[in-house]
């Protein structure tokens, strides 16, 4: 049975799933019902242990051959073939994988801004009662101690975000012709012009796409006995049962915050080398990434569908 077409390859907080589901529509596509099986990242089953959760991601990797070409064998004739795993740009062996296992594939790339994707992450599993830090430039400073005790590619804030080493990797493997690389702001800002460009890249028809769906606006509930407690709770509970106590974390919580440029003056220089390493790996220019935000940085959902697009040329 063929493996997939292609791949929607990351980056993780871009994104992804929005897409996912967009491209799902196409009557010429076929995506994979499971989302993000995870197939490349290892060369068998994966570890058992990690950080707080990784237990529990673990075991939903499709990791078996056989289970993996199941996932594409309801496609229809003639349909192109895809999943979405968005820590296939990051995982420099999963890169090498896929380049031996299907080096024709297509490879969809969606960069964010890196310290906003590291504050959409962060947030992430701070709301879910999984991240201990309740400070995300401390939780960067803890990375490298956390990578050494075996913690999963989410906990990886900073290292997701430094995609010129990832794209300068990607582009020693495959031809850059099979790489299409577009921003996470444009998904939110201009939906149907960004699904035309991925139909073209794959060759099937434009203008059957024109909306993304919306995606989740993250609570940021406050730090205090209570987050203390449910979280504490949250990281003891198997992953069947932690839903509840999440939908409590996350009861009346605010919506996430934006970074203040201040906090941005932190944690940018984490990513400044790989930017301009970016810049020279691509030939574009991402310098607004090292610069104040213009607009709030948050993931503030896609534009539901009738809403007028804004206009503007901001970009992130």
């Amino acid at each position: 049975m063929p493996l997939p077409d292609f791949l929607i390859a990351g980056a993780p907080k871009a994104g992804t799933t929005a897409l996912h589901s967009a491209l799902q529509q196409h009557p010429e596509l076929y995506l994979s019902k499971i989302k993000e099986p995870k197939f490349f990242l290892t060369d068998g089953p994966p570890p058992g242990r990690g950080g707080p959760g990784d237990a529990a991601t673990y075991q939903e990797h499709v990791w078996r051959r056989a289970d993996y070409e199941a996932l594409f064998a309801d496609a229809p004739p003639g349909t192109l073939t895809g999943e979405s795993t968005p820590f296939y740009l990051y995982d420099l062996a999963a890169q090498r994988r896929i380049h031996a296992a299907i080096p024709g594939v297509r490879l969809i790339v969606t960069l964010r801004d890196p310290v906003e994707r590291a504050h959409s992450n962060w947030t992430h599993l701070w709301s879910a009662g999984l991240e201990p830090i309740g400070d995300l430039v401390r939780a960067c400073e803890a990375e490298q101690r956390r990578i050494a005790d075996g913690w999963g590619h989410f906990w990886h804030y900073v290292g997701l975000g430094r995609y010129g080493e990832q794209l300068e990797h990607l582009y020693g493997l495959f031809p850059r012709e099979q790489v299409l690389i577009f921003r996470y702001r444009d998904i939110v800002d201009r939906p149907a012009a960004t699904l035309d460009r991925i139909c073209a890249f794959l060759g099937v028809r434009q203008g059957v796409l024109t909306e993304v769906p919306r995606e989740n606006v993250t609570a940021h509930p406050a730090a205090g006995a209570r987050h203390l407690m449910l979280s504490t709770l949250r990281r003891r509970l198997p992953s069947a049962l932690a839903g509840p106590v999440e939908a409590l974390l996350q009861r009346r919580g605010p919506a996430r915050r934006p970074l203040s440029w201040e906090q941005r003056q932190q944690l940018i220089p984490y990513f400044a080398d790989d930017i301009h390493l970016l810049q020279r790996v691509t030939g574009e220019d991402f310098s607004d990434w090292l610069r104040p935000r213009e607009r709030s940085g948050g993931l503030v959902g896609v534009r539901p569908p009738g809403q007028r697009q804004a206009r503007n040329g901001r970009r992130s």
